[in-house]
């Protein structure tokens, strides 16, 4: 650490590992709340299917394959998604989850996405794809930062896989090259670098979305169930994705809000 660097050691050691691998897993820092957010998933769930709310949430979720078709699971994601924004303290709590680590490696004048998404994978199911990408490539700012929460456990292919920072700049440089052949193409050349993302109920994942992600069709048993919301500095620099469109500002502090407020005293031209 140099003299000029003045962050605490918790913070110079997750960021160092931040800026090795590309990602960070940490427990959640609040594990009530994720059991709200959770069991707040069940029951909009269960409401979408007209079933009873289970005793056993974890394993209702990893089962909901035998309950929502593919042909149906759009539609069944989009109404629960619904359901979790709709609640007012969702977004707190959500924060909450990782919030020393968010302050640690973005800062702590936060800005945060306005919705949560949330993704569920079937076993054997092609049409949830989200195909190699970064995020920055399509519109978003490099700043962001993505938590993403799973709610089952997520390992191989039932997880999300992320090509480490040192790889990632080497594919970088020759990813025109496959601009014809596509990204099924661009993945295959990679695919033995990838990280699989191995994680359980209980951990989040903070991942920088300027690296290239993904998911493959889920070939192990039980659905994967996650959330993921982008953060960024407030007074970093946006992309398309603007302040008060997407983002929304969480922890201004009152010195910044006096200063977004000031104005010089007028009158003297007149």
């Amino acid at each position: 650490m140099s003299d000029s660097d003045f962050r605490s050691k918790a913070d110079t050691d997750r960021g160092e590992r931040f800026a090795r691998d590309g990602c960070l897993i940490t427990p959640a820092e609040d594990r009530a709340a994720l059991d709200r957010l959770r069991n707040l998933l069940v029951e909009a769930a269960c409401g979408q299917l007209g079933a009873a709310v289970p005793s056993d949430p974890q394993a209702w979720l990893d089962r909901v394959g035998e309950l929502v078709s593919i042909e149906r699971l759009n539609a069944f994601r989009v109404a629960v998604i619904s359901a979790l924004n709709a609640e007012p303290w969702v977004r707190r709590a959500y924060f909450d989850l990782a919030r020393g680590a968010l302050e640690s490696l973005v800062g702590n004048e936060l800005c945060m996405q306005r919705r949560i998404n949330l993704s569920i994978q079937l076993p054997g199911d092609d049409s949830s794809l989200l195909p190699l990408h970064a995020d920055s490539w399509s519109g978003d700012s490099p700043f962001e930062v993505v938590l993403w929460v799973p709610f089952t456990r997520c390992f191989a292919s039932r997880s999300m896989f992320l090509l480490p920072p040192a790889d990632a700049a080497e594919f970088s440089g020759r990813l025109h090259r496959f601009e014809t052949s596509g990204t099924e193409a661009a993945f295959h050349s990679i695919a033995h670098k990838v990280r699989w993302i191995d994680i359980d109920y209980g951990q989040c994942l903070l991942f920088d979305q300027n690296l290239p992600h993904g998911n493959r069709v889920n070939q192990e048993r039980g659905a994967r169930w996650s959330a993921n919301c982008r953060f960024k500095g407030a007074f970093t620099p946006y992309a398309d994705k603007k302040l008060g469109e997407f983002f929304e500002p969480i922890t201004l502090r009152p010195v910044s809000r006096i200063g977004l407020n000031y104005a010089l005293p007028g009158g003297f031209d007149e």
